[in-house]
């Protein structure tokens, strides 16, 4: 009796720690092993925690071993791309039972997506069509993100990437290379997944302007720049062989995971639009060639009935998302064609600002443009009286009326002149932008604001690039900033000086006054709409200056110079707009 005490002892202990089960998850490691254990340790920690009965252990597998651990059974969990999943369900019945999900994603069924990218300087290739004949880089042709999502834009754009390119380069992984040797010039183009160029700019080893992004575009649900549609992110699936019970405690687990690094795991999403890639390419489960219907039916027929009741369920429930989409569609309808009814409002109104605002600088500068007026006509005067003159004396000199006739037509083609410009400069117009000669923009606007008390002097600066603008609005905003500085500068008290020059890239333009400048803590405020210190301003006219100038890309400012009060303006040369716009 003591012996089977002392027995049972023994035996109690090696019973209350009895070694958790294993349970083997199979990762696609297409970074890496390394990678994938940082990327999903907290998950199978989190499982381990949550079900301490079992010991969840990683499996980093390539594309091939994925298979070939599923067909021999030697994983019981699988985490892997939409496009692997899609294919081990269609071979292996392996059936998903959790989606990832990012807090940076809109939506998880738009989360993968894929970039063709190549060099700034290559604007020969500019749409997805322009591909052909050339050489583009891939991790692998079978790599989801890193080539199969793109392979379906560039088939839609006429160009069947085995057939048609140059040279189809398989670089391997990791996706970086990719990068580099688009970066490095090896080839024109390459493929890389949705968000990588983000990431690496925000680790600092590439720079954004480095790339232009083909058929690039926004989706609201991604905040990355992308190239194609988007799919539905990384599945958690089971394997057929995989107790069912497991499987429901493991979806439990991963729906109650909190997230890490912004990742978390949400319900099983619909991978339809996967199955339709493949289906589009003839890759995966649905080979160029079919099956017949009896080979179909011989091989498949323990799964139609579960085939049948999944396909009534996406039936009904992809009405109710159809119903929900329309509703929400119809809304945003609504919601865009307000905004856009408002941007005219807004637009037609600033439009009439900035006609007053030019008929009010015309108003100011009335009495320039009649004294301008005045010499060609008392001209005009007094050439003709001087022909009556000679017309009257009985024997006319014909070489003199020749020449005063000549001369009465100069004058009057002179006060022509005076009026185009200024009716060319009230007219209401829409923006035409462009190529100026600044220097040219100045001198034209210097004879329309004709000559005031106030001596103007102009320095053009030497080898300046033109600018892309409009030349209406240019001289809108030198007319305002003269027309100031002729009210804050003395009669007798000194010049205005407009000068030009080029400055960090960029074009300056300067109209310096001499008067006593401005009020402290005016300077920064009168740029703002409504300020003024005048005491019948109305505030509107530096601050449709501000605008005008920032429309055109450049910054206005105002500080003290020698001698007076200068207000500053920069624009982009021509050539940076055209590459902005590039």
């Amino acid at each position: 009796m003591l012996r089977r005490l002392l027995a049972l002892l023994l035996v109690l202990p090696t019973l209350a720690v009895a070694e958790p089960v294993e349970v083997r998850v199979g990762v696609l490691a297409y970074q890496g092993s390394e990678r994938a254990a940082r990327d999903w340790e907290p998950t199978l920690a989190h499982l381990a925690r949550a079900i301490p009965e079992h010991r969840f252990t990683m499996v980093p597998l390539d594309l091939p071993g994925m298979v070939l651990a599923v067909a021999d059974r030697g994983i019981d969990f699988v985490i892997t791309n939409p496009g692997n999943y899609v294919t081990l369900e269609a071979r292996f019945a392996v059936t998903r039972i959790a989606t990832l999900e990012s807090e940076s994603i809109g939506s998880p069924l738009a989360a993968l997506g894929s970039v063709v990218i190549r060099r700034p300087e290559r604007t020969e290739i500019t749409t997805l069509a322009d591909l052909k004949g050339r050489t583009l880089a891939v991790v692998s042709t079978d790599a989801f993100g890193g080539f199969q999502i793109a392979w379906r834009e560039m088939e839609e754009a006429g160009v069947r990437p085995f057939k048609d390119l140059r040279e189809l380069r398989v670089v391997g992984f990791p996706m970086e290379g990719v990068v580099a040797a688009v970066r490095d010039r090896q080839v024109d183009a390459g493929v890389v997944r949705t968000c990588l160029l983000e990431e690496l700019a925000a680790q600092g080893r590439v720079a954004l302007d480095e790339f232009v992004v083909l058929n690039g575009h926004r989706a609201p649900e991604l905040p990355c720049s992308t190239s194609s549609r988007l799919y539905p992110d990384w599945p958690f699936a089971r394997l057929a062989h995989t107790s069912r019970d497991l499987a429901r405690r493991v979806a439990a687990a991963l729906l109650t995971m909190p997230a890490v690094e912004g990742k978390t795991w949400t319900a099983s999403l619909d991978y339809t639009s996967v199955h339709e890639l493949f289906r589009t390419l003839h890759i995966g489960p649905y080979p160029r060639t079919p099956p017949t219907l009896e080979e179909l039916v011989n091989e498949y027929w323990h799964w139609l009935v579960a085939i049948g009741a999944a396909v009534l369920w996406w039936v009904v429930h992809a009405a109710r998302v159809e119903a929900l989409v329309r509703r929400r569609t119809a809304e945003l309808e609504r919601e865009i064609a307000e905004r856009e009814r408002a941007e005219a409002a807004a637009l037609r109104l600033r439009e009439e600002r900035d006609q007053l605002s030019r008929l009010g600088v015309v108003g100011e500068m009335a009495s320039n443009i009649a004294h301008e007026l005045n010499q060609p006509l008392a001209s005009i005067s007094n050439y003709a009286h001087g022909m009556g003159r000679i017309l009257d004396s009985g024997s006319p000199n014909l070489d003199l009326l020749r020449a005063g006739a000549r001369s009465v037509a100069e004058q009057a083609e002179r006060a022509a002149a005076i009026i185009q410009r200024t009716r060319g400069f009230v007219r209401r117009r829409d923006a035409q932008r462009s190529t100026l000669d600044v220097n040219a923009v100045v001198a034209e606007t210097l004879s329309l604001f004709g000559s005031p008390s106030v001596p103007i002097r102009s320095e053009p600066g030497d080898g300046l690039p033109p600018v892309q603008a409009d030349k209406v609005e240019l001289q809108q905003v030198l007319l305002n900033l003269l027309q100031n500085a002729v009210e804050a500068t003395p009669a007798s008290g000194g010049e205005i000086i407009v000068r030009t020059a080029s400055i960090e890239g960029m074009i300056l333009v300067e109209v310096r006054d001499a008067g006593p400048g401005v009020p402290d803590g005016a300077a920064a405020r009168m740029f703002d709409p409504f300020y003024t210190t005048k005491p019948d301003g109305l505030g509107l006219g530096l601050s449709i200056c501000r605008t005008i100038v920032e429309r055109h890309g450049g910054r206005i400012w105002a500080e003290p110079a020698d001698g007076g009060f200068a207000v500053r303006f920069t624009l982009p040369p021509a050539d940076d707009v055209e590459e902005a716009a590039a």
